[in-house]
């Protein structure tokens, strides 16, 4: 098994990123075969959109120190950032020549990021797709943890991986797979449980960041909005109750419970204790993250380590692929003249 996973370095990780994604990724590296766990912090993917370039190398680095104090072990997995590896962006403009228009005009998040500035947008915003391609091809993944939002892109990761195969005649890359991680938390805002959790929210009291210290995790929880009935003891009475559904799920979540068995042992209890109960969880699971992470974010130099050796151990894997793949192609030096 071959893993690839690759997270934008987009700043202020929170809950809802640390539930969706990072928590499983540690336990992933136990399934992988060694060194074939591959984290990757998609720095091209983000400038897509204009990002400040100080700002940006900043993110990736604390998006590093997350990901290493969250549990992956570069030792282990190969942790690493997009922009080190040319490899994406050469088989990325490689799959630009295997797809189809008609595929990429078809490609939901496009429409819904571009929205009616279409015509602004950037081409590699449109593009982005086949670059994603390209991040698992490379190293030839046969898995990939995804969410909702990814299923369509990880389609037109299997159809270009057939269409190339089928082109060419030869069975090299991988149909790769979606990795199912369980029942994903959706986890929705502190203030409006109608509204996903977000960085972009006006409210820093509408999430909980990693890098929050244990007060202010305290502060946020105490003030998040609920109501004024009991807890249910059956999920049936959360209907109509968006604020004490989210707090709820995001309990059941970090005890690893499911919801239902919460209700079944919480039901009837009102929420100033639940609160009390849910600061008591959430501290003790995101205490020591946040304080690694900022130990971490200070050494920079430290990270930077990381990632560079992750990078050539990133390259070293990738770089018989996209030699193969050209062979196949039938562009640069062929594999026999080496």
């Amino acid at each position: 098994m071959r893993i690839f996973s690759g997270i934008q370095p987009s700043g202020d990780l929170h809950l809802g990123n640390y539930l969706g994604a990072i928590r499983h990724w540690p336990l992933l590296q136990q399934q992988a075969d060694r060194g074939y766990c591959i984290y990757c912090i998609v720095d091209l993917h983000a400038i897509t959109v204009w990002q400040d370039p100080k700002q940006l190398r900043a993110s990736s680095i604390e998006l590093a120190a997350g990901l290493v104090a969250a549990g992956i072990d570069p030792e282990q997995s190969i942790l690493f950032r997009q922009s080190d590896n040319p490899d994406h962006t050469t088989l990325a403009w490689l799959f630009n020549c295997v797809a189809r228009v008609g595929w990429m005009n078809r490609m939901t998040q496009f429409k819904d990021k571009a929205g009616k500035n279409r015509e602004k947008a950037s081409l590699g915003l449109y593009a982005y797709p086949t670059l994603m391609a390209a991040d698992i091809l490379a190293y030839r993944a046969t898995h990939v943890p995804v969410g909702e939002d990814q299923k369509q892109h990880l389609e037109f990761t299997r159809d270009i991986a057939l269409k190339f195969n089928h082109d060419y005649e030869e069975d090299y890359l991988p149909v790769i797979e979606p990795l199912i991680q369980g029942e994903a938390t959706r986890v929705m805002s502190l203030r409006d449980g109608s509204r996903k959790m977000s960085k972009s929210d006006s409210s820093d009291f509408s999430r909980l960041n990693l890098l929050d210290d244990t007060d202010t995790l305290a502060e946020k929880i105490r003030k998040a909005r609920t109501d004024s009935e009991p807890l249910p003891s059956e999920i049936a009475g959360l209907v109509g109750r968006a604020e004490a559904e989210n707090l709820l799920r995001i309990y059941a979540a970090l005890a690893e419970q499911s919801l239902e068995e919460v209700l079944h042992e919480l039901g009837g209890a009102n929420f100033a204790d639940f609160k009390r109960w849910l600061v008591d969880l959430v501290v003790s699971k995101f205490g020591p993250i946040s304080t690694e992470m900022r130990r971490l974010i200070a050494a920079p130099d430290h990270i930077e380590a990381i990632l560079t050796k992750g990078a050539e151990k990133a390259c070293a894997s990738s770089a018989p692929v996209i030699a193969r793949v050209r062979e196949i192609i039938g562009v640069g030096r062929s594999l026999a003249g080496l």
